[in-house]
């Protein structure tokens, strides 16, 4: 069984979409509509702004949804049993599966990369990569580093990969501190904000009005989710789940091995670059990974 996966920020470049827009009148039609709905020229931005620019959240955001959904819906669901997403791509896997409307998923991904920026200038905070360390020394590090604050593990990429966000003092310390529980490496990211921490609580009311100004509809198709890792299709519980996943840790390496116990024995990474493929590489060997970023990869599948 295949499984869709959709990359969440960091997988953005310079030029992403150009090509798919230009070839594909019906990707076109779905960025020029984003255009007119973001009231801006989001694909200016993906594809000839700078780089500066398109870090910058609330462009960021938006940018890696809308190439991943318009690569995701020339392709189709065709043969594909479940989707997810790391993060933002959470809200490409929920659209990709008709729970939420490609209109409203702009809208709400837009919104959501905008609240997320300015929780990060009301609380400022930080992230950090953490590197070979054992599983079981996390939970003393961060107690240690919570002697300076709020920290907790952000993102569960893969096995040995573990993301740390929070304030920057107790993050600082953190990194310090990893050589000596066993990481092999430690490095501070450069981030907008502490994202997937308590440090974006200022933006989680604002999200839950957003989000219920939409419809969510049941899932066509399973989203395993983040704050779970579980395979979801319930409506409620899908709202509940992106609430609950701005504060909450990504549990990617659990959900890929739960959908993996689920029966997928493929993944293809739909959106830009090929950062998933090499988490789920190092999550489970024994699957098979794909990636489809370029036109050039939707000819070759089609």
């Amino acid at each position: 069984m295949k499984a869709f996966v959709f990359p969440g920020q960091g997988s953005q470049y310079c030029g992403m979409g150009r090509d798919i827009f230009t070839l594909f009148p019906s990707a076109r039609a779905m960025m020029e509509r984003a255009n007119e709905i973001l009231g801006y020229s989001i694909t200016d931005i993906m594809f000839s702004g700078s780089e500066d620019v398109l870090r910058q959240t609330k462009y960021t955001q938006p940018a890696i949804f809308l190439q991943s959904i318009a690569a995701a819906t020339l392709i189709g669901r065709n043969g594909v049993a479940m989707t997810a997403g790391h993060s933002l791509g959470e809200y490409s896997a929920l659209c990709f599966a008709g729970s939420i409307t490609f209109d409203d998923a702009i809208r709400i991904v837009a919104k959501r990369g905008e609240l997320m920026q300015n929780a990060g200038q009301q609380n400022p905070g930080t992230m950090a990569a953490i590197i070979g360390m054992p599983d079981s020394a996390l939970e003393g590090l961060l107690e240690e580093a919570r002697s300076e604050g709020i920290v907790q593990a952000a993102n569960f990429n893969s096995p040995g990969q573990i993301v740390l966000s929070g304030d920057i003092a107790a993050v600082k310390k953190a990194v310090a501190l990893a050589p000596s529980k066993g990481a092999r490496m430690a490095k501070e990211l450069v981030v907008s904000g502490a994202f997937h921490s308590p440090l974006m609580k200022p933006a989680e009311k604002e999200l839950a009005a957003a989000l219920d100004r939409i419809e969510i509809k049941d899932a066509e198709i399973p989203v395993c989710m983040n704050a779970v890792a579980r395979p979801v299709n319930n409506a409620a519980e899908i709202r509940h789940n992106l609430i609950l996943q701005l504060t909450s840790s990504v549990l990617w390496q659990q959900s890929i091995e739960a959908m993996v116990q689920s029966g997928i024995t493929e993944f293809i990474e739909v959106g830009p670059q090929k950062v998933l493929q090499g988490l789920i590489k190092r999550i489970d060997k024994s699957v098979k990974i794909g990636g489809i970023d370029t036109a050039v990869d939707i000819q070759a599948l089609a």
